[in-house]
């Protein structure tokens, strides 16, 4: 029984401790993600809970925190969106139909998050080169940014004069504007000034509770989690334990058209949440010196989007935040993140009216705050410190999030990094010449030779003016893909076309294993045993009577 229960903690008392702070720390930003993607709060907390506590307990990282991230967030609100006009338009118009396209989007998500794992691809994020990171933190904090400024506006529901149906925004004005982002303006200035008195004392929740009873107290007429939920068609929170949500079934239709209409998005969340959860498993590795697990916190993070899908909740991912505040906090065990979930669930439960009555500034403070916090101000400093290859990569990453979306912003940024290192290793070819006594030519190659440098390379031969025997020598050169094979099988048939034999030395095993296997010819043109050059003897023959081979040292 000791042993179970050391699987899930090594120290209760920091991780009990540790998941309760995060909980409050994750409310809020759970809540104001949801405004982002303009879903009631409780399914984004419901997601967060069953998330977070699947992934606590069968996660590959102990001590890494899940929940409705922001990154996976704003994927959905497009798609969200224009569900709700695609269920506006059935033959039985379906209000709010974008959610269930959303629940189902987050089961498909989950089960490509599976996928991943099973066929162990989660490796994969070790080639994202921290450029690319940069930008992706800096392209996350713009997005989540304008999403905040997007708040600042009343949702109505219009009726066109042919009958079609469309929600509408307008900016707010005069007084409701500036009260609103009085008050915005004051939750950030309690987050900024809070920590530098106390770090006890959970700063966004205390900004929050602040706010919320300046509100009260003073009977502001502002716009409430309450008041936003009811405008945009809801009829406001319901607090209960999370239960298979069989309305998704009875209302969402079953078909090719549904499939086409969330993959793309559902693909697109998958993506950035594994890249955020394995960013994030990257960074307690480093803060702990052990190392997790990514192909199963793959399946883990999977699994539990599914139940989420299923339950009526969004989807979530592994949050960089809430798991730095976890592991300063002394949480490294999986009750850590248990506890963080147990404590959402109370909140589900039993303070859904009081959430009710968070101002929607309080949120958009701590929001911000969030996107100062995220944004890699370093940046700024470095872009002319890097290499301008890149610099270029930083500022397409960030621009591609913003225009585009996450997902893809990551992969060109990986893209154009994988064609910089490779036009780099290109140039690095080298040729030295040298006649030996017996007239053979040789060739010492020096740098890799791939796809990207075999054109440099055929360019360093003359096979029509070469002597009669030439040799070619890579002992400071790898062969390292097919395009090579091919450079180096063709350059042999154009010597041998000319009539004069060619020689290759000093390959290492595994190249001479390829070529074998492309080619029989090369089995006639490559020399074996022959010693490497770089580790021979300076030695007297007579202290050696016998040759060098037959010693060993």
């Amino acid at each position: 029984m000791k042993q179970f229960f050391q699987k899930f903690t090594t120290n209760p008392k920091n991780d009990i401790l540790s998941g309760i702070t995060v909980s409050l720390a994750m409310i809020p930003e759970v809540v104001a993600f949801a405004f982002v993607a303009q879903i009631d709060p409780l399914m984004a907390l419901s997601g967060a809970f069953i998330v977070g506590l699947i992934a606590a307990v069968f996660g590959g990282r102990p001590g890494l925190i899940s929940g409705a991230a922001g990154a996976v967030a704003v994927i959905f609100v497009a798609m969200i969106a224009e569900g709700h006009t695609k269920g506006l338009l059935f033959d039985q118009p379906i209000e709010n139909m974008g959610f269930f396209y959303l629940m189902a989007c987050v089961i498909l998500m989950g089960i490509i998050q599976i996928l991943a794992g099973v066929f162990k691809l989660g490796r994969f994020v070790r080639l994202i080169p921290h450029p690319v990171m940069l930008g992706f933190v800096n392209g996350l904090a713009i997005v989540i940014f304008w999403a905040q400024v997007k708040m600042f506006t009343h949702k109505s529901l219009e009726v066109s004069a042919d009958g079609v149906k469309k929600y509408v925004s307008t900016y707010m004005e005069g007084s409701e504007l500036y009260l609103m982002l009085g008050l915005v303006f004051l939750t950030m200035a309690i987050m900024t000034g809070l920590p530098r008195i106390t770090k006890k004392i959970p700063a966004a929740l205390t900004a929050i509770l602040a706010t919320t009873f300046i509100t009260i107290g003073f009977n502001l007429d502002v716009s409430t989690v309450g008041s936003y939920i009811i405008e945009g068609g809801g009829t406001g929170l319901k607090g209960e334990f999370p239960t298979p949500n069989l309305e998704l079934w009875q209302n969402l239709p079953i078909n090719l058209d549904t499939l086409n209409f969330i993959l793309p998005y559902a693909f697109l969340a998958a993506s950035v949440g594994l890249i955020e959860s394995l960013m994030t498993m990257n960074l307690v590795d480093e803060l702990t010196d052990t190392r997790g697990n990514g192909d199963k916190e793959c399946i883990a993070q999977g699994t539990g989007n599914i139940v989420s899908g299923l339950f009526g909740g969004t989807g979530g991912c592994g949050m960089i935040g809430q798991t730095v505040i976890n592991i300063n906090a002394g949480g490294r065990g999986r009750l850590s993140g248990i506890v963080m979930a147990l404590t959402l669930l109370t909140f589900i439960l039993f303070t859904d009216k009081l959430i009710e009555q968070v101002p929607i500034a309080a949120l958009i403070g701590v929001m911000f705050m969030m996107v100062i916090e995220t944004f890699a101000w370093s940046s700024f400093r470095i872009i002319k410190k890097i290499p301008l290859s890149d610099a270029f990569v930083l500022v397409i990453v960030s621009s591609v999030t913003v225009i585009y979306d996450l997902a893809i912003a990551v992969f060109v940024g990986v893209i154009i990094s994988a064609l910089s290192f490779a036009w780099e290793n290109a140039k690095r070819i080298r040729a030295r010449k040298r006649m030996r006594a017996d007239g053979t030519k040789v060739y010492e190659i020096w740098g890799p030779l791939f796809f990207g440098s075999i054109t440099a390379f055929n360019q360093k031969f003359d096979p029509k003016n070469d002597p009669q025997n030439v040799e070619i020598d890579f002992v400071e050169s790898r062969i390292s893909d097919h395009s090579a094979l091919e450079a180096i099988f063709n350059l042999v048939e154009k010597y041998e076309a000319e009539g004069k034999t060619i020689r290759l030395k000093h390959l290492s095993e595994d190249c001479k294993m390829l070529m074998y296997k492309a080619s029989p010819k090369f089995k006639e043109v490559i020399v074996e045993n022959v010693d490497d050059p770089r580790y021979h003897l300076a030695a007297n023959p007579e202290e050696f009577p016998k040759p060098l081979s037959e010693y060993k040292f």
